[in-house]
């Protein structure tokens, strides 16, 4: 402190001299007024309290602006390794496979099929043949049914391809129904084979077009030419050619829009000459959704220079997923009943006949999915048909069958299960119940109400053995009687049983029994069916 006093005298003792010099006071002459006290004030202190600011409870809402950049990153594209899978044995693939056998009644087994592939033709032949003799016992009670077909197909390398088809047919058996008219009769019945004999010739061929690869504007095409020939042993004949092509573009690769142009063609000839003409004309929509899906479109038909206009739609719901599907619909068409649709459904048809249209409307709906590994199938379908073929016999020595048509409504409910029980057995059954309501007949001549069929199919030793087993229910067809009212037939129980054993990898044998119970049941009136029948043989795949 003396020090700093010391300082700060000197220094105002020096800015005086130098004052002095400046004011031209003398030097020498300084006089002390006062002596310098220097002194500090007394400091006020000030106390503070500090205290925390108030928390914040809400929730700041914050916005942030970010500036969107692209970055250009190179890398190199990632090598994917396929994951190694197990490999399956798909076991061996034949080309080719054959049958020949023999059995009771004087029966005669044979079937050759083979397929050739390569890079862009698909090539296969199918040859058959099954006859049978019960003459021993029924006298003209036989039968021969002979066919062969040859199929290919080209694949080009521009995404087309083309089909051609080709087959002939031959079916020959024997009006044998008058011997169960010997009761009719004062003497018993007999004729010669020639005098009873009917043979079907059938000549078929067939061409397509179609993409075999998905179009640039993903539009599907195809086109279509199928004729035939038919003639049978008392100079009827019927020829047939239809035409159609058409065309379907798929909207997102889900929904589809349809057109179809069908030009059906049927000349049949006996005694007179018959001509059945049918055009179509099909538009239609496919839109299909998450759970549901639905056919919207009209058949337009003409015939006759009229026109006919059939509604087709269909929708079905997906309630349960894979489990529970509920459907319905309506759809309608002009179903030709020619000479050839009429002897393959009743081959004891008089040759002299009336070829007509059936006019059908459908509505149908029911349930359908799978269940614990089972498909099935439900449906409850109602049908309105003008011209509904019905057969009744005529009353000649040699019964052959006529063509009766009448207006019907008809009731049809079926179902459908395929269960495969195990790995190695199926179990299969339809059920189909008709009810009839006509016009002008009493009823449904010689159509069945109930049809049964149920069959299961077992594979064992790897695939070496194969059983199989079917039955067969349909109820006694009704038939008029000769003055008034109605019969019915004998219904159907026919239980069959097969097997196929193969020895080595190429060769085995099959054996197959039919109608053990031995039904001798009348499909068509004065025609009883074979009783019990086998057939056995080898087999061979190459």
């Amino acid at each position: 402190m003396k020090y700093s006093l010391f300082i700060t005298f000197a220094a105002c003792l020096a800015m005086t001299s130098l004052h002095a010099q400046n004011t031209g006071l003398p030097g020498e002459e300084v006089d002390i007024v006062k002596e310098f006290n220097a002194r500090l004030g007394e400091a006020n202190r000030i106390l503070l309290q500090p205290e925390l600011p108030p928390l914040r409870t809400e929730t700041p809402i914050l916005n942030y602006q970010i500036d969107s950049r692209v970055l250009n990153v190179q890398y190199l594209p990632p090598r994917i390794r396929p994951i190694a899978l197990d490999r399956v044995d798909q076991g061996d693939i034949y080309q080719g496979y054959a049958r020949l056998g023999f059995g009771f009644p004087k029966s005669f087994l044979g079937d050759f099929s083979y397929d050739l592939t390569n890079d862009n033709v698909e090539f296969g032949v199918d040859i058959n043949h099954l006859s049978a003799n019960n003459t021993d016992k029924v006298e003209n009670q036989k039968f021969s049914n002979t066919g062969v077909l040859a199929d290919a197909t080209f694949y080009s390398d521009l995404g087309f391809a083309v089909n051609a088809k080709a087959g002939y047919n031959r079916d020959i058996l024997h009006f044998y129904g008058y011997n169960d008219l010997d009761d009719d009769f004062a003497s018993e019945l007999s004729f010669e084979e020639d005098d009873v004999k009917q043979r079907f010739s059938l000549i078929t061929a067939e061409a397509s077009i179609f993409n075999s690869e998905e179009t640039v504007a993903n539009i599907d095409y195809h086109g279509d030419f199928d004729m035939y020939f038919l003639e049978d042993n008392y100079a009827a004949r019927e020829t047939g050619f239809r035409i159609a092509g058409g065309a379907s573009k798929w909207i997102g690769e889900t929904h589809a829009l349809k057109a179809d142009l069908i030009l059906d063609f049927t000349s049949y000839r006996d005694t007179l000459d018959q001509n059945l003409n049918n055009f179509f004309l099909v538009p239609r929509y496919a839109y299909h959704g998450d759970r549901f899906r639905v056919n919207v479109g009209m058949r337009i038909a003409s015939h006759d220079d009229e026109f006919y206009f059939f509604p087709q739609l269909e929708g079905s719901v997906n309630i349960i997923e894979n489990i529970l599907t509920a459907f319905a619909g309506v759809d309608g068409n002009l179903r030709k009943n020619s000479f050839r649709s009429l002897t393959d459904y009743n081959p004891f048809l008089q040759s002299r006949n009336i070829v007509r249209n059936s006019f059908v409307s459908h509505y149908y709906g029911g349930i359908k999915g799978e269940y614990l590994g089972a498909d099935y199938r439900a449906q409850i379908g109602f049908e309105s048909v003008d011209n509904l073929a019905l057969f009744t016999s005529d009353q000649d020595s040699i019964p052959r069958f006529n063509v009766l048509y009448d207006t019907a409504n008809v009731i049809t409910l079926s179902g459908e299960l395929f269960f495969p029980l195990l790995t190695d057995l199926d179990i299969r059954g339809s059920v189909t119940y008709r009810i009839y309501d006509l016009e002008n007949q009493e009823k449904a001549w010689h159509l069945p109400s109930l049809t049964l069929n149920a069959g299961a199919d077992y594979t064992m030793l790897d695939g070496q053995l194969k059983l199989k087993a079917d039955v067969f229910l349909e109820n006694g067809v009704p038939v008029p009687n000769a003055t008034e009212g109605s019969n019915n037939l004998n219904a159907l129980l026919d239980i069959s049983a097969g097997a196929e054993y193969f020895f080595t990898e190429q060769i085995g044998g099959f054996i197959q029994v039919n109608n053990i119970a031995n039904n001798r049941r009348q499909r068509w009136r004065h025609y009883p069916t074979f009783g019990l029948n086998a057939v056995a043989g080898v087999s061979a795949r190459f």
